[in-house]
């Protein structure tokens, strides 16, 4: 179908190249792109010419995304002038930036030559873009924690979450959560990623409401002890949300936001932990938040070549004028490498630091929660520092051809792909953490763990891990994930 449409604007904008105007633009610098043998850009050659300008871009197959939204990521336009020696490259940047918009199920792009000038025509198979997903979720960290629960048929959440992508055709978002059960949470978000003619400044906003009928006070034997109330909630969260977008690109995105929380817990609770929030059973904080994120991977969802570093910085102002503020560093950086012959190789780090004169146990959340050393997934470790070494090597065992659902009409819908990677890992980690209860060993102590897995990347960017790992303590266990480990 894309073919098709690429030759169908490819004439129709042949007729029109009177209206293009001279060239005036010398190319910008342009970092080296090696062009893969399977790419999805085609360019036609110009016999004799060094260099061209674009007379005309054209954009195909974006029947509900806007022009100026795709228009914004490239980074030339009709009037400048390329090299045709680098314009292979450029190109397969340009649709990179395309796909990585994550709106699409595929791009391809092609430049052809008319009268010493340049067509240059993107075609894009538009995706789904509302999911209404029902919410059957189990109410711990992993299934392992929640198959130790002595109730955890009780532990069961319900609902529906909502998400509306590329709103008005803007690449804009909007997320509902409607969830029941044993914990409650009513949430709705909005986020604009670039707003305006050249879509470098965006806006996100939300809030959240949240309910819990237990909640994990204390940690005992580096697990999670829970209490739970049997009339009204242990902790009811809530908070509001907003700040700006800076998008330098697709890859390149830096966020400043501030928020709002009010956080409760019952007498319970701090009468069992006294420095859950280091002696009282309300706060209420501000956060303000600076992210800057530089995402040059080939793909978002499974990456296999490029980069990826992100640095936050929160620094957290408690209302109550005695509580002392807390300001948080989190690092993390991660490498893809292709190896040859469908081996892969990619290592990850990351970090975290606080800095404050006193910590709250509801602030100490270090390894086993957002961050994990694979194999310790029973395990929580808490604590002020952490550090995160994660490294795997990957080999595409199979790569078939998309499976086609004959009985499915539409598109956007009708085409699964399908991708299995044997990978073999080994992760390392360590938290620094101060007046650790004596029955807690795995806080300052050395962290590691090896494992093998299988991973399959399918419909929508979803990606399902099954690793089997044997942990520094000598156990092991078999773990199931539904999101790329690095």
């Amino acid at each position: 179908m894309l073919k098709g449409l690429l030759t169908l604007w490819v004439f129709l904008a042949s007729t029109g190249l009177s209206l293009a105007q001279d060239a005036d633009t010398l190319a910008r610098p342009l970092r080296p792109t090696v062009v893969p043998a399977d790419t999805l850009v085609r360019v036609v050659p110009c016999p004799g010419v060094e260099r061209a300008a674009v007379s005309t871009i054209l954009f195909a197959g974006n029947s509900v995304t806007k022009e100026r939204i795709l228009r914004a990521e490239l980074d030339f336009r009709e009037g400048d002038t390329l090299m045709l020696a680098d314009l292979s490259a450029r190109l397969e940047a340009n649709r990179s930036r395309l796909f990585n918009l994550q709106l699409f199920h595929a791009v391809v792009a092609q430049a052809s030559c008319a009268s010493g000038r340049l067509i240059v025509v993107f075609g894009v198979q538009e995706r789904w873009y509302t999911f209404p997903v029902p919410i059957f979720s189990l109410a711990d960290r992993n299934l392992r924690s929640w198959s130790e629960r002595p109730d955890r048929w009780r532990r069961v959440d319900y609902g529906v979450h909502v998400v509306r992508s590329n709103f008005r055709g803007r690449n804009e978002q909007i997320i509902a959560n409607l969830q029941l059960g044993f914990n409650r949470k009513y949430e709705l978000f909005y986020e604009a990623p670039g707003l305006g003619t050249h879509r470098r400044i965006g806006f996100g906003a939300g809030a959240s409401f949240y309910q819990s009928r237990t909640l994990d006070y204390v940690t005992r034997t580096d697990r999670l002890v829970a209490l739970r109330a049997e009339q009204g909630f242990p902790i009811q969260r809530f908070y509001a949300t907003a700040g700006l977008r800076f998008r330098h690109t697709v890859q390149f995105l830096t966020a400043l936001d501030a928020s709002y929380h009010r956080e409760q817990i019952n007498d319970s609770v701090n009468f069992y932990n006294p420095n859950y929030y280091q002696g009282r059973t309300q706060r209420e904080f501000l956060d303000l938040t600076l992210t800057s994120t530089r995402n040059q991977r080939n793909t978002f969802a499974y990456p296999l070549t490029g980069q990826y570093a992100q640095a936050r910085l929160t620094h957290r102002v408690f209302l109550d004028n005695t509580t002392p503020s807390l300001t948080t560093l989190r690092l993390k950086y991660a490498r893809y490498v292709p190896l040859g012959r469908e081996f892969y190789y990619a290592a990850g780090v990351s970090g975290q630091a606080r800095l404050t004169r006193h910590l709250a146990y509801a602030d100490s959340r270090a390894l086993g929660y957002e961050d994990l050393v694979r194999g310790y997934d029973e395990y929580v470790i808490d604590g002020r520092h952490y550090g995160l070494l994660q490294q795997g090597l990957s080999y595409r065992l199979f790569h078939p051809e998309p499976v086609r659902l004959p009985s499915v009409s539409n598109a956007k819908i009708n085409t699964i792909p399908l991708a299995v990677y044997l990978n073999i890992f080994a992760d390392a980690g360590y938290v620094v953490s101060s007046n650790v209860l004596p029955e807690n060993r795995l806080p300052n102590h050395f962290l590691s763990a090896i494992g093998l897995g299988l991973h399959l990347v399918t419909y929508y960017d979803r990606v399902f891990t099954a690793e089997y790992t044997l942990n520094g303590l000598g156990q092991t266990g078999y773990f199931f994930r539904a999101e790329f480990p690095i």
